[in-house]
């Protein structure tokens, strides 16, 4: 598999990107050192690169012993997260690549959650996945501690527009309390109503709900859902509302929900 998810601290992913012909890796944010060493050994890949999505120290809060211990050299975050990612040495904006062994990164600012909140892009063997760390989840969306619900609604659409069969690695296990939202706002979706009864299945198994499609957020995922008649019902919202409006009241609604 070309995806290695590594459950770290309560409930964050760190994710090994490997390439199947070279066998070299990225690591992506990693938070806890003894899983992902642990991963790393078992999976017997060469880590070439430390990619960063944003600066939050549960996403990069080993960089340092991670390096260390593998010999990694080449850490990437955003340009203006200079100074805020333990050991960064490459500072990337829009657009920039990364190659690891032979696959092509595409770098994708997706401001909201932080200032330089950043996705990865690639196609491993035919297959589309993007790591999008807390700005998209599987159901969800992070809090904006950095940005407008303006900003945080133009990256999520960047990212809608990779494509329904894109392969959606997020940064935390949060799925089941983003689709009881997600119900609780959209009831009548019946694509909420399978997603959790999967969700739930997984979860009573121990198994994890990554990745999501592009598409199943699509159908499912509120912060993507912005023209829902239900939705804005929901929140008192006129049909006049812009995107970004609704965007907005989903995300106050998600704060105050328990």
């Amino acid at each position: 598999m070309p995806v290695i998810p590594i459950p770290c601290l309560a409930d964050n992913y760190a994710y090994l990107l490997v390439c199947p012909e070279t066998n070299d890796a990225a690591l992506i944010d990693p938070s806890e050192t003894g899983p992902v060493l642990d991963a790393v050994a078992r999976e017997k890949v060469r880590v070439m690169a430390i990619l960063c999505t944003h600066h939050h120290h549960d996403h990069v809060g080993c960089n340092h012993e991670v390096a260390h211990a593998l010999d990694i050299h080449r850490i990437y975050g955003h340009l203006s997260d200079g100074g805020r990612i333990p050991d960064q040495s490459h500072f990337v904006s829009d657009g920039d690549r990364v190659v690891i062994g032979k696959i092509s990164v595409s770098v994708l600012h997706v401001p909201g959650h932080t200032t330089g909140s950043i996705a990865y892009f690639a196609t491993v063997d035919g297959e589309p996945v993007v790591f999008t760390g807390d700005t998209l989840f599987v159901a969800g969306s992070g809090r904006l501690f950095e940005g407008s619900p303006a900003i945080m609604h133009r990256s999520l659409q960047k990212l809608a527009q990779l494509g329904g069969p894109t392969r959606i690695f997020c940064g935390h296990e949060y799925t089941e309390s983003n689709l009881r939202f997600a119900a609780h706002i959209e009831p009548s979706n019946q694509a909420i109503v399978e997603a959790r009864a999967r969700a739930a299945r997984l979860r009573k198994d121990k198994m994890l709900t990554v990745p999501s499609t592009m598409e199943d957020e699509l159908r499912y995922n509120p912060f993507l859902r912005t023209s829902s008649v239900e939705i804005r019902s929901a929140l008192n919202l006129p049909s006049s509302a812009s995107a970004e409006e609704v965007f907005g009241a989903v995300r106050n609604a998600k704060n105050d929900f328990h």
